[in-house]
């Protein structure tokens, strides 16, 4: 079963805990504090893979999830990290979270993370300084992205086969290729698209049949809105026209109308092909070819016969001759930066906070910086909650809570967590 969309709920692992421990030996006081770092929790990572061929696996395995880091422990020990979730992926799958791009997937063993795990929180050893000997500070692991993914398969093809319903194009690529689609003599035989291979003067093409398209398809009409993708990723469109249409060029134009209005195929290289011409009148294949001409003047049209094998090595021949040995693989994204350690003075995140009163009387709090802060504290642990205080002041985000008319006992929330605002701090 051909799947081509699918939608997956993805949670990378968590970042395991910091450690607060001391060192405790005899003969040694005063060992100082020596708590290990959490493990980074694992992220799921999409591979693409030239073996598998469809979405299927998704329908029935909806919830992927990596593994959280360990916590840390004495002994200046860290936490091992959660291992990275890998799954395979057909090549031409796109990935979307809430509509955006995040990772496109053209070649073979392409790997891309999806989800970022958390990062882990340090131990109590990291806070040690000149003035504080004995921190009992230690953060907590960051939670890992959680999100649920769109994915979408565009097939990679050197030509994409594309035409009203019952204009020949199953036909076409049974005979050319080793695909076997289904076949009889009624509109929409093919409800999935099919890759043949196609071989010519020595090199190979790859062709995709598209289903039969219909005017509206990029509105929803018919079929063709549901596989219009997979045009995207053809670096040459043969277009099959049946000869036997009433009006061969209103049947080019349709369709040439249908892909416009879904993707910019304007500059696309294009070969239309007038299907079962076996013993037809020469004077007849003329006027179709005419009426084609009629709607674009720049248009090559070949005569075939698919059953009788006419005109289809001549045909397979401009193909390949349009490919001039590229194919157009449209990337949407490049592959997402791992999360680097954060301090005050880190450029990699915005020093940019925003403060807002709510309607219950809090106090929201957000930034890229302060909200990453916020996740590693330990809310159980008074010393850390005055560490985030201590953080808060720095920034300027205390002058600016004050300014709106926080009070004391005013509660602050910082990426889901609350703590109150207190004077001594």
């Amino acid at each position: 079963m051909f799947v081509d969309t699918a939608k997956v709920s993805l949670k990378a692992g968590k970042g395991g805990d910091g450690a607060v421990s001391f060192r405790r030996e005899i003969y040694i006081p005063k060992g100082g504090p020596d708590g290990g770092d959490g493990g980074r929790g694992g992220s799921i990572i999409f591979r693409a893979d030239k073996d598998t061929n469809t979405l299927l696996d998704f329908r029935y395995n909806p919830e992927l999830k990596a593994e959280d880091g360990k916590n840390g422990s004495g002994t200046r020990s860290a936490g091992r990290s959660g291992k990275d979730l890998i799954v395979e992926v057909p090549i031409g799958t796109v990935v979307k979270r809430d509509g955006k791009v995040v990772a496109d997937l053209t070649k073979d063993k392409e790997e891309a993370v999806v989800a970022k795990g958390g990062s882990g929180g340090f131990g109590n050893a990291h806070f040690k300084s000149s003035t504080r000997q004995a921190p009992i500070v230690a953060e907590v692991g960051e939670p890992g992205e959680e999100f649920e993914a769109e994915l979408e398969l565009k097939l990679l093809a050197d030509v994409g086969l594309v035409g009203l319903p019952n204009a020949g194009k199953s036909t076409f690529l049974s005979v050319v290729s080793n695909a076997r689609p289904e076949i009889a003599d009624y509109p929409f035989t093919t409800i999935t698209p099919n890759l043949g291979v196609a071989t010519i003067d020595g090199k190979d093409l790859l062709i995709a049949d598209i289903p039969g398209l219909i005017e509206g398809a990029s509105e929803g009409k018919g079929l063709g809105n549901v596989f219009l993708r997979h045009v995207d990723r053809t670096a040459v469109l043969l277009h099959l026209i049946d000869v036997y249409n009433p009006d061969a060029g209103e049947a080019y134009s349709t369709i040439r109308r249908e892909l416009e209005k879904y993707s910019d195929l304007k500059s696309r290289p294009e070969i239309v092909a007038l299907t079962k011409c076996e013993g037809l009148d020469p004077e007849l294949i003329e006027m179709q070819k005419t009426s084609i001409l009629s709607k674009n003047p720049e248009a090559k049209i070949f005569a075939i016969s698919s059953s009788a094998h006419e005109g289809l090595a001549e045909l397979l021949r401009e193909l390949k001759n349009s490919l001039n040995n590229k194919k157009i693989i449209k990337k949407s994204s490049s592959p997402i930066k791992e999360i680097n350690i954060i301090s005050l003075n880190s450029s990699d995140y915005k020093n940019t906070f925003k403060v807002e009163k709510l309607d219950d009387g809090k106090f929201l709090v957000s930034g890229e910086k302060i909200e990453k802060f916020a996740r590693r504290t330990d809310m159980n642990n008074y010393a850390s909650v005055n560490r985030l205080r201590d953080i808060m002041k720095k920034l300027g985000i205390r002058a600016e809570l004050t300014s709106l008319g926080a009070e004391p006992s005013s509660i602050i929330s910082i990426a889901g967590k609350e703590f109150p605002l207190v004077e001594d701090w």
